[in-house]
């Protein structure tokens, strides 16, 4: 039996990597539907709710912060701290550290709830300001027109890229953070990092069965690509397991000056 379970595993595998791909639009909305829906397996862990991650919550935010502050040494400057933009902000857990330390937080989500509840965590620990962007999955670009063009310094999107339908749905956003930061603002963006392994590729379909390893990206092809869309790589910090998950790539990115 456990050879026999084994091997379906290993097919499944196959079948989610290599077989034929689900159309987009398919996807897409299979995403929307998931992550609207909170009754849904898991929706409050993977949407990082306090009560979701209880054991690691304060630590995540923590640690992705200490983070940015370690990256952007590499440019000289300190983080920005004037208006952060947080792609995919879930319940919190990073907004709660980030918009302390600036003027205006800008949370971005698909999920209603995540967003009132990012708020709500916010408030019990700062008076900062936070402008709420409730977008659907089919068109992220729509963010681009509520918060402004060029209008932010900083553009955070973490535990948000492995969870989008496809890699080139991935560089959509890449585009959306380019159009949003005004010239010389940064950006930390994760990926989860692709290796030799096939088990580590980018599934093509079945959103909801395994949808916290459904996009990655090798680690050079993601760099060269942030470049094309105006995102200088600075520079980018390998985790390859914490409490979390596993294959973590964060890179520190800054939005060419014109």
């Amino acid at each position: 039996m456990t050879l026999l379970r084994q091997t379906a595993r290993r097919a499944r595998n196959w079948w989610e990597r290599l077989g034929p791909a689900q159309s987009s639009g398919a996807i897409e909305s299979d995403a929307q539907a998931y992550w609207r829906d909170e009754r849904q397996p898991g929706w409050q862990s993977n949407s990082h709710w306090r009560d979701g991650v209880t054991e690691v919550w304060d630590e995540i935010g923590a640690s992705s912060l200490a983070l940015a502050e370690r990256l952007v040494r590499v440019t000289g400057e300190p983080l920005p701290s004037s208006r952060t933009v947080e792609w995919g902000s879930g319940g919190g857990a990073n907004a709660v550290r980030f918009a302390a330390r600036c003027d205006e937080f800008v949370a971005v989500d698909i999920a209603q709830a995540s967003l009132d509840e990012c708020e709500r965590q916010v408030g019990l620990v700062t008076s900062t300001p936070v402008h709420k962007v409730l977008i659907d999955v089919a068109a992220p670009e729509s963010a681009i027109n509520d918060i402004g063009p060029a209008s932010c310094d900083l553009f955070l999107c973490l535990y948000v890229l492995e969870l989008v339908p496809s890699q080139a749905y991935g560089l959509r956003l890449l585009d959306t953070a380019a159009a949003l930061l005004a010239p010389g603002g940064v950006a930390l963006i994760q990926t989860k990092y692709a290796t030799t392994m096939r088990a580590s590729r980018s599934r093509r379909r079945d959103y909801r069965r395994d949808l916290a390893n459904m996009t990655t990206y090798p680690i050079d092809e993601f760099w060269i690509e942030a470049g094309n869309r105006g995102l200088r790589p600075q520079s980018v910090a390998l985790v390859p397991r914490d409490k979390l998950d596993e294959r973590y790539a964060y890179y520190l990115l800054v939005r060419d000056p014109s």
